[in-house]
This record gives structure tokens, C-alpha cells and sequence, in this order.
């Protein structure tokens, strides 16, 4: 059973603003069916993207969004850094938070995240396979 879940920045953005299997996640996480983790520098990458001209949300609006994150999940402050995706490095923090929060699950649209398939015995998944796990139809991480 999946109860450790930490979504990333772009499965929460696309959840928020164009709906999908991302934002049934988000409606997963705000009802409790899974217990979400995040962090400060996670946070920050949602607000800012959220801030970008072409989506066309204030900042006021963007802040609401990032605060309802903020009080739906569990805020967690990775105690080492992790250097995994030479690639993007900015993913790392992805899998920070996750080490930090003790994971089951992430949640990623990312493909460098998605490529490592499972990462210290944490699965990665895109956000439609989560969802049919979450829903019942459990995948193994080999």
C-alpha cells in the first residue's frame, strides 16, 4: 500500500492547471488517500513556474495555489544532497525530499526521473501509473 508519496513540481503544476490524472492525484492528497511530502526548494519551483507570464495567474493567485500545497502536505527538510541525474541537477531535489520523507512513491512527468524506474528502493512513476496503483492495481518495483 502506498502511503508515502512526494509529487513532483510538474506533476503539481499540470494538477493545478490543466486537470488529468495529475489532478486526481491532488484531490488524492488534499482527501488524505495518500499522505504527500514536499520541500522549501520544491515549493519555490511551483511558485515560480506558476508565476511565468504565458499561464496567466497573478501572484497572489500562484501563492494561494502554492499555500494550499503547503497545507496539504507534509514539509520535510532533506538532511544531504543527492547527486543522481547529471542530466538535470535540479531534479535532485526531487529525490531529496523523497530520501528525507522516507517515500514510497514519486510522481514525476519527468523522463530523467521517470528512466530511473526506482531509485534507494523508492518507485517512480508517471502520474497515470500511480493513479492505477493508488486505485488498487498495485506495480512491482523490480
Amino acid at each position: 500500500m502506498i502511503s508515502r508519496v512526494v509529487l513532483d513540481s510538474n506533476v503539481i503544476i499540470s494538477g493545478f492547471l490543466f486537470g488529468g490524472a495529475p489532478a486526481r492525484l491532488l484531490e488524492y492528497m488534499v482527501r488524505g488517500t495518500i499522505h504527500c511530502f514536499t520541500s522549501l526548494p520544491i515549493l519555490d519551483e511551483v511558485r515560480e513556474v506558476l508565476q511565468r507570464p504565458k499561464f496567466g495567474l497573478s501572484p497572489e493567485q500562484a501563492f494561494g495555489l502554492v499555500e494550499e500545497l503547503y497545507n496539504s502536505c507534509a514539509l520535510v527538510k532533506p538532511s544531504r544532497r543527492i547527486r543522481a541525474i547529471s542530466a538535470d541537477p535540479d531534479d535532485d531535489m526531487i529525490l531529496e525530499c523523497a530520501s528525507e520523507a522516507r517515500a514510497d512513491l514519486i510522481v514525476s512527468g519527468d523522463s530523467h526521473l521517470l528512466d530511473l524506474g526506482c531509485w534507494e528502493h523508492i518507485r517512480i512513476l508517471s502520474p497515470s501509473n500511480a493513479l492505477t496503483e493508488i486505485e488498487g492495481q498495485p506495480n512491482v518495483c523490480i
